[in-house]
């Protein structure tokens, strides 16, 4: 069953907040992370089985627009959403908000090129490709 989009709920801990009490800006890629990997993970293919099966998908692009504040113990929500970016790259898409009232936390995106083992770019193989079927096709 592929699924449009993950949700991870999650609380910011106090390690990932700064002197103004707020999370720290790099979090935002961190927790795009975890949305990536949960994603995969309920779709049928966690990152230890893409790579086992020889697929590597390393990060060439990211970008975070920053929207609002989270703090210590904040209960925030991320979706993430994946699809094909051209032949071979896949763009996973994150939203944070918090989970208690929907008040935006931060967007944005990386894209990660299908490589194998020695680094060269790749097409994804079909058992990959097929698990982003809905979202190639919209």
């Amino acid at each position: 069953m592929n699924q449009q989009q993950n949700i991870t709920t999650f609380r910011v801990r106090y390690s990932e907040t700064d002197p103004m009490g707020t999370f720290y800006n790099s979090r935002a890629l961190e927790w795009f992370e975890c949305g990536r990997s949960e994603w995969l993970r309920a779709n049928g293919l966690p990152y230890t089985e893409i790579e086992a099966r020889g697929v590597f998908l390393p990060l060439v692009e990211s970008h975070v627009r920053y929207l609002g504040r989270a703090r210590y113990d904040d209960q925030l929500e991320l979706t993430t959403k994946a699809f094909m970016d051209g032949k071979v790259c896949i763009r996973f898409e994150a939203s944070i908000v918090h989970a208690d009232h929907g008040v935006a936390v931060a967007e944005g995106y990386t894209i990660h090129v299908c490589t194998d083992h020695e680094g060269k770019p790749i097409r994804p193989p079909v058992w990959l490709t097929s698990v982003l079927q809905n979202q190639v096709e919209s």
